[in-house]
């Protein structure tokens, strides 16, 4: 396929997705006082899943941590898993200033994710009473799979960490979709124009910051891991998530992960794509 073509391709796939009309939530709760501290909730969809009480599935929402990018654009993803049968939670956080194009906001964007995590299980019984906290699957797309790694390892997170847990999460499992996993390759691979050299706060702390937010430094999690990749993405390459794969496997840990032919960056979270139904039968592995 010649680039223009995978151009193309890339557009068409990023237009698809945009074209769907956010869904608003069942339900808002803040976890904080500033405007982006909060989750939004969506109750199973009446009539979906096997029945019983539905799994909690927790969406992290991408967009290089920068801060036109919210959870907005991933709502219709958040309720096609509603639809599914699930309990979700879709999460917002702090990110990049407006109109500078930084990617992130060190250390808020992690202190945000880390405090929606923490307050989530309250949130859940109140707002979710249909809903099962005990089996609960991450999912997070691109940049948010960034997060929903690296939130199933605070635990191993080093020791001075202010997000560090004494114990692992209690999840079924992650479900990464072309995360940005692997802080090495992407920066060299110059991922989203920079934003991980962005995230960390540029060349001066990049290093010393890299062993608290790299999921590729924090392994193994002992937590069921899958990554979701399209083999076509021109925006978080195959090559970011197979690094990641390669450090689990290292690690003494067995990381899934699913390729999909012809299938770039956006399909993951367009429910008018079929990569959207894949997603669902990974979390549905995890979650049941």
């Amino acid at each position: 396929m010649t680039d223009d073509v995978a151009a193309a391709r890339a557009a068409a796939e990023e237009r698809s997705v945009s074209s769907h009309a956010p869904v608003d939530p069942d339900a808002t709760a803040a976890y904080g006082d500033h405007p982006d501290q909060v989750i939004d909730f969506y109750a199973p969809r009446e009539g979906s899943g096997p029945g019983g009480p539905a799994p909690v599935v927790v969406v992290l929402h991408g967009g290089v941590w920068r801060a036109p990018y919210d959870r907005r654009h991933i709502s219709p993803f958040a309720e096609f898993v509603a639809r599914h049968g699930f309990a979700v939670a879709s999460v917002e956080y702090r990110r990049g200033g407006d109109g500078d194009g930084v990617a992130g906001r060190w250390p808020d964007t992690l202190d945000d994710v880390a405090a929606a995590l923490d307050a989530l299980p309250a949130f859940v019984r109140e707002l979710l009473p249909q809903a099962d906290p005990r089996r609960t699957v991450l999912t997070g797309h691109s940049a948010g799979g960034q997060l929903a790694l690296w939130s199933a390892a605070r635990h191993v997170l080093p020791a001075d960490s202010p997000w560090r847990t004494p114990a692992p999460a209690a999840l079924r499992g992650v479900v990464a979709l072309a995360p940005i996993a692997d802080f090495a390759v992407a920066d060299k691979l110059d991922v989203c124009g920079g934003g991980v050299r962005q995230f960390l706060g540029g060349d001066e702390h990049f290093s010393e910051r890299q062993p608290y937010a790299d999921p590729a430094l924090l392994l193994p999690t002992g937590i069921a891991t899958t990554l979701v990749q399209g083999r076509s993405d021109l925006d978080v390459p195959q090559a970011v998530a197979e690094a990641y794969a390669d450090a689990a496997a290292k690690a003494g840990e067995v990381v899934g992960l699913t390729l999909l032919e012809e299938v770039g960056h956006f399909p993951l979270i367009d429910p008018a794509a079929d990569a959207c139904a894949v997603v669902v039968e990974e979390i549905e592995q995890l979650a049941w």
